[in-house]
């Protein structure tokens, strides 16, 4: 069977996941599923350390001038501060939803989706708690969301994909 190198050959094996034969759908089944479990786990502990403890910690004593206790220092350049939350959350909501979807089905699958949801919320409170009071950081909830809006719509054309191509072959063959 011949290569497909075509955009659409290289977007179909992309989101579908499919090797060249058998064999590849089978190693990439049993090990790059433990990879991207690694992977995600890791992403997830380095991105919410990151949003308990912001980079240049936060202030500890009340200062002249607009800093609040318990704030984020590096919360003083808002844009900066505001990348910088904007990015890691996108990071820990994706590592989120990979770790659900790798773990989709295994013993104790309830446990980890309570486990998820939870450090979820405690991700999403802290990073409140340390945003300084006169920065605006409610898009977070939306910037967290897009990893499984993504990942959706990816699912429904992927089934639109499939209705299509079988409504095709039954009309033509």
């Amino acid at each position: 069977m011949g290569h497909d190198y075509s955009i659409r050959g290289f977007l179909v094996k992309l989101f579908m996941h499919k090797g060249q034969n058998d064999h590849d759908q089978e190693v990439y089944s049993k090990t790059y599923r433990n990879y991207h479990l690694v992977v995600a786990t890791l992403i997830a502990a380095a991105t919410f350390q990151a949003g308990v403890n912001p980079p240049g910690g936060v202030w500890q004593q009340k200062t002249e001038g607009k800093h609040e206790v318990g704030r984020a220092i590096h919360g003083t350049d808002p844009s900066a501060f505001y990348v910088f939350l904007a990015f890691n959350t996108l990071a820990f909501s994706s590592s989120m939803l990979l770790i659900i979807c790798h773990t989709w089905g295994f013993p104790f699958f309830l446990e980890v989706v309570i486990a998820m949801i939870s450090m979820g919320i405690t991700y999403g409170a802290s990073v409140f708690a340390i945003t300084p009071s006169y920065m605006e950081c409610q898009s977070l909830l939306s910037i967290a969301a897009v990893p499984a809006i993504v990942r959706s719509l990816i699912l429904v054309c992927k089934y639109v994909h499939a209705k299509i191509h079988n409504n095709s072959k039954n009309f033509h063959g």
